[in-house]
C-alpha cells in the first residue's frame, strides 16, 4: 500500500494530521479530538488554513455512533464544538495518513504500533507526548511564523521521538487517561479537565503560541 501526498508515512505534503484514538471513540478520543481543535482556533483562528487536521477514532470504535452524551456535556463546559461527530473503528488507513497519534492509553498505543506502517515513532500517548512537550526547548523548533505550522509539527513529533527512551514516566498510571464510560458527569468532568491540561502544552508547542489569556 503506497501512502499518499500528505499522509504520515510518507512524511510529505503541505498538512500534518492528528489522530486521537481510545476505545470506544465515544467518550475520551471525542474530548480530546474537539477540545484539540477548540484550542487550535483560540491559537490559529482556522487550524486548517495551518493545514492541521484533527481525527479520532476506536480500536472498538463504535462505527456511525454519537458521542457520549456526558462528553457533550464536557465539551460544552470548555465551550468546545460536539457537533456532527459520528464515532470510526480505527482502520489501517487512519494510521498511514497520521502525523501524530495520541492515544488514551498504553494498551491504545500498542495496538497502534501492532498495526504496523512504521507507526512507532509518532505514536504516543497523550499524557507521554505532554511529558516529553514540555522537555523540548521551543527555540530550537522551526518558527511556526516563517515555515509554518505543519513544519513546526513535525520537528516536534521528532523531538519527542528522540527524548522518548530518556524520559520515562514517573509510574505507569502516569500515562493513563481512563475510560468515564458508564460513570457520572463528575468522572467525565475530571477526565475532561485532565484531557485540557494535558493538551495545553502540546497545542501550544505545536503551534509556537500560548493560550490566550
Amino acid at each position: 500500500m503506497t501512502a499518499p501526498e500528505g499522509r504520515g508515512i510518507a512524511g510529505r505534503g503541505d498538512t500534518f494530521r492528528i489522530l486521537h484514538v481510545s476505545t470506544g471513540n465515544v467518550c475520551r478520543s471525542p474530548i480530546t479530538e474537539r477540545l484539540t481543535r477548540h484550542a487550535l482556533a483560540d491559537r490559529l483562528g482556522d487550524p486548517l488554513s495551518g493545514g492541521l487536521i484533527v481525527e479520532s477514532a476506536g480500536t472498538w470504535g463504535h462505527e456511525g455512533a454519537p458521542m457520549e452524551a456526558n462528553a457533550e456535556v464536557v465539551l460544552a463546559d470548555f465551550g468546545a464544538d460536539a457537533t456532527g461527530f459520528t464515532g470510526r473503528e480505527l482502520l489501517d488507513e487512519h494510521v498511514i495518513r497520521a502525523d501524530l497519534v495520541l492515544t488514551a492509553t498504553r494498551d491504545h498505543r500498542a495496538q497502534v504500533i501492532s498495526m504496523g506502517h512504521s507507526a512507532g515513532l509518532r505514536t504516543f500517548t497523550l499524557k507521554e507526548f505532554t511529558r516529553l512537550v514540555r522537555a523540548i526547548d521551543p527555540a530550537t523548533l522551526p518558527d511556526a511564523r516563517e515555515e509554518g505550522v505543519v513544519e513546526r509539527a513535525r520537528a516536534l513529533v521528532r523531538a519527542a521521538a528522540a527524548l522518548r527512551g530518556w524520559l520515562l514516566a514517573p509510574t505507569a498510571e502516569a500515562d493513563e487517561v481512563h475510560d468515564p464510560y458508564g460513570a457520572p458527569i463528575t468522572f467525565f468532568r475530571s477526565v475532561g479537565d485532565e484531557i485540557s491540561q494535558a493538551l495545553d502544552p502540546v497545542v501550544t508547542a505545536l503551534t509556537g503560541v500560548s493560550a490566550p489569556h
